[in-house]
């Protein structure tokens, strides 16, 4: 589907406020594109620091769930932390241990097999605690879902603190909307009935630090210690895609900078390995390369190689983090197996539904997930792609702003026999005799339209490149970490001559061009993507003669439009202005 570019409009005394803050008026109209349109916001999006957090005091439930840890740790207590297997659920994990063990306690981290025990805290787990004399169990990136786990823990005995941020469980009747909670002794979720946190984005690693800081606070160890955590919170916010707005923004930035020097051994080797040691670290390098490392291990195998890089020596680290990095390798190449059989299937059938729901039998089921949100980034439909287990099917689905993935499948609850997520993505599990009628039933009245699958690329400027400086780029550090609800800028220019091209790189993927707008300003130009289909649709546009010439680096008719990202090139120590191209037409 051809992408529709839209240009934002919103208005603003741009000069006005670019004077007040002693900034660019296209910096000031990046802000506002963001909805950061007051003074009061810009102040804070600009400046905003650690005196900006909000109190952990303010969550309801967490003072009460630190003073119950306090209390299980005074009487010589182990404490289970059951988390998840993702990225969240090993970093909230290890935030949760990290405290407990520094403020004297005994703690035990456990995250399900994802294969044999699918997601979140079962009740083999909780058995296997209560067996080992464990009486108290906190939840981590999980639980709020997990009403046979707790129950059976209430049960035996044990007391449950459940912290989590997804969604809360909800059913519908003739009254309204019925929110479903465990019957846990704590629960401490931003999202539950009642909550007047300020900010609700947070991860689950986001939450555990809440409980951590108040957990250091009251056994009067100084700030210091809770803020050492940060990277943790960092690598797991921006890994679960969490808006990099609010408190959010204000971690990352913090815990990138903690991990640009970081003391554990397993992260400063993971770094290493994978080929990023001596670079600025930013927000990208978590979410595409240190981030699915750690995803591999329990998507794969199990979390515990994951617990053990973080928790390895020196001597160990190295090894541990070659493996991690070894096993993304493999996921990389099941999941371009998967999405090229998941796109066979979508283009087999005789209509593109409005939700796509994907059977793909032999499909690893840790990589469901990845492959749905490629699929939907191909046909730009909300997709469900369901694999199949001893235990029967299980699935992962990815959406698009106009669906909510959530509510769609709550309205099927009774075909599923385990469910959670939230608007854009979920989990599940179903029978096999239910899969075509849950491809029937979310298809029904979706209230989609053609338009809300067709993909949007927002402009945020119409900038030619002769505004193009070095302070400017300079001057957009100001606006990160980019990311889920901060992206990066997007500037284009519609008219662009292509004087030369070539393809580098030892898998022919990176294209190098140098582009001239009208004004005749020139400039090299860097494109990171389908480079066989560029040169197809310039065949289509110009012809073959036309796109030799373009190689050649002689006078040719390709022209383009380009939206892209300025940035400084540094070569054998000369700086250059270049730009890196996201889109083209």
């Amino acid at each position: 589907m051809e992408a529709k570019w839209v240009l934002e409009a919103k208005r603003a005394d741009f000069y006005g406020l670019a004077k007040k803050f002693g900034i660019d008026p296209v910096t000031v109209r990046l802000m506002v594109n963001r909805g950061i349109n007051t003074e009061e916001k810009m102040e804070k999006y600009l400046h905003a620091g650690r005196a900006d957090e909000y109190s952990p005091y303010e969550m309801r439930g967490a003072e009460e769930a630190a003073e119950r840890l306090l209390a299980a740790i005074r009487r010589g207590e182990r404490i289970l932390i059951a988390t998840d297997f993702d990225v969240d659920g090993i970093f909230s994990g290890e935030i949760l241990l990290t405290a407990i063990r520094e403020v004297g306690g005994e703690a035990v981290v456990r995250a399900p097999h994802r294969t044999r025990e699918g997601y979140g805290v079962n009740v083999a787990m909780v058995e296997r605690a209560c067996s080992e004399g464990i009486s108290t169990m906190i939840t981590c990136d999980n639980g709020i879902a997990a009403f046979d786990a707790v129950e059976r823990a209430e049960r035996l005995g044990m007391q449950v603190i459940v912290t989590d941020h997804h969604a809360c469980p909800y059913r519908e009747t003739a009254e309204g909307r019925e929110v479903l909670l465990p019957q846990a002794d704590v629960i401490v979720n931003p999202h539950q009935p009642g909550e007047t946190y300020p900010f609700h984005g947070l991860c689950g690693a986001g939450v555990a630090y809440k409980v951590a800081e108040i957990l250091y606070e009251k056994c009067g160890l100084s700030r210091a210690c809770s803020d050492r955590l940060l990277e943790y919170v960092a690598v797991a916010t921006v890994a679960d895609v969490m808006d990099l707005t609010d408190e959010n923004r204000i971690f990352v930035r913090e815990g990138l900078r903690r991990l640009q020097h970081t003391e554990n051994p397993g992260l400063q080797a993971l770094i290493r390995v994978c080929g990023l040691e001596g670079k600025q670290l930013t927000a990208y390098h978590i979410g595409f390369i240190l981030g699915p490392c750690f995803n591999s291990a329990g998507r794969l195998d199990t979390a515990e190689k994951a617990f053990a890089l973080l928790a390895a020596g020196e001597e160990e680290a190295g090894p541990l983090a070659e493996s991690l990095r070894e096993m993304n390798e493999s996921r990389k190449q099941l999941t371009a197996q998967g999405v090229e059989e998941a796109c066979a299937w979508v283009e087999e059938r005789k209509k593109l539904e409005d939700i796509l729901v994907i059977p793909l039998p032999d499909c690893h089921e840790s990589i469901a997930g990845i492959v749905a949100g490629r699929v939907r980034e191909r046909y730009h439909h909300p997709t469900i792609v369901l694999t199949r287990d001893e235990h029967g099917w299980k699935g992962s689905g990815r959406s698009i702003e106009a669906w909510d993935m959530f509510r769609g499948l709550s309205a099927c609850r009774d075909l599923l026999t385990r469910f959670g997520g939230h608007p854009m993505a979920a989990g599940l599990s179903l029978e096999e005799e239910n899969i075509d009628v849950l491809r029937q039933r979310v298809n029904e009245n979706t209230g989609l339209t053609e338009k809300d699958f067709v993909p949007i690329i927002r402009i945020d400027v119409a900038m030619p490149l002769e505004y193009i400086s070095e302070k400017l780029i300079q001057e957009f550090s100001l606006l990160e970490p980019f990311g889920k609800g901060n992206p990066k800028p997007l500037f284009a220019e519609n008219w662009f001559a292509i004087r030369s091209a070539r393809i580098l790189g030892k898998n022919r993927n990176v294209l190098k061009m140098c582009v001239e707008n009208r004004a005749g300003t020139r400039m090299d130009a860097v494109y990171f993507g389908d480079i066989p289909s560029f040169e197809e649709r310039v065949r289509e546009r110009f012809g073959e003669t036309e796109l030799q010439k373009l190689y050649r680096g002689e006078p040719n008719a390709v022209c383009l439009s380009l939206a892209y990202y300025p940035e400084v090139d540094e070569y054998m120590g000369r700086k250059s202005l270049q730009i890196v191209v996201s889109q083209m037409r």
